[in-house]
């Protein structure tokens, strides 16, 4: 997953806000059509890239031009990773709800609203973490 240029940080902290409402939906109501969109929403984020992600894109529509510009910048990266893994989440949850195993769907989608309030709340990325911790425990390449 190549990295992508530095983005606002108050984006992805916008895009985990719209993902917590969306996600306690579906925990409150099991229906999986909507998780099946967050899941989409979430490929595009990881696979496709941040700034085509519908929430980025709502970012910049709505929000960035009322708040002015920042200095700030964040590496794409682990923002990707992290939608990598609320991928996977979402996409366990969906094939739960739609398979019958309602327990999984519960229980994937309550994992990737735990990580997204976290995001939301309290501005901690917690599979931006993964992907750091990953990162510094992996072999480096050597030069020869």
């Amino acid at each position: 997953m190549a990295a992508g240029p530095a983005v606002d940080p108050r984006g992805p902290r916008f895009a985990a806000i719209v993902t917590t409402v969306v996600l306690a939906v579906v925990l409150l109501t099991q229906w999986w059509p909507l998780l099946a969109v967050q899941t989409v929403v979430f490929a595009i984020g990881a696979f496709v890239g941040l700034k085509p992600a519908p929430y980025s894109i709502l970012y910049r529509a709505l929000v960035a031009p009322r708040l002015g510009p920042t200095s700030e910048r964040e590496d794409a990266a682990p923002l990707r990773f992290a939608q990598a893994v609320g991928f996977v989440f979402a996409l366990v949850g969906t094939v739960g709800f739609v398979t019958g195993v309602t327990t999984l769907g519960i229980v994937a989608t309550a994992f990737a609203l735990f990580a997204a309030f976290l995001n939301a709340a309290f501005n901690f990325c917690l599979g931006c973490e993964m992907f750091l911790l990953i990162k510094r425990f992996s072999p480096s390449p050597r030069a020869s």
